[in-house]
């Protein structure tokens, strides 16, 4: 039995590739292209103004990330999660987005590490692409697990 073969018999291999992760990786996607587009007009536009090369990435990052984040919350409640609405009534969008905010903080975190990382070895535009692949996976089993969580219905009992 090789390697993918065995892969492929594990649970959690398995779960990876139900539909849902496809969903979040395809809003994931929509995510990035505007992650990279806004964070190229920030950085080649919008903040040209700005002399340091460090700090007019860093805000230029910062504004990109924030315009994918909400991106990705939309899409993600609207159609990744759609199934777990109801779980969520509850709660407004705002607290839900706040959550969702909160969940992917350390994936940010982790996106902007890396970006400053490699952005010594690679254009920066290349140098986010890789980091918001490296940072995606944290992000899902996160909000999965927390942010849009299958809250399980507690059974009536017979006389109520």
């Amino acid at each position: 039995m090789n390697l993918i073969e065995r892969m492929h018999g594990q649970d959690w291999v398995r779960w990876l590739l139900q539909q849902r992760f496809l969903k979040f990786g395809t809003v994931g996607a929509s995510g990035m292209f505007v992650n990279l587009g806004i964070f190229y007009l920030a950085q080649e536009y919008l903040f040209s103004f700005i002399e340091s090369p460090h700090l007019r990435l860093n805000i230029a990052l910062a504004m990109a990330i924030l315009c994918a984040t909400v991106n990705n919350y939309y899409w993600n409640r609207l159609w990744t999660w759609r199934d777990r609405r109801q779980n969520h009534q509850h709660r407004t969008w705002l607290l839900q987005f706040c959550q969702y905010a909160m969940a992917c903080w350390i994936g940010i975190a982790l996106q902007v590490a890396f970006t400053n990382l490699l952005v010594s070895y690679f254009h920066y535009l290349i140098a986010n692409m890789i980091a918001i692949v490296m940072a995606s996976l944290f992000n899902f089993l996160l909000n999965d697990l927390w942010t849009f969580r299958h809250h399980k219905i507690p059974a009536t009992k017979a006389g109520d």
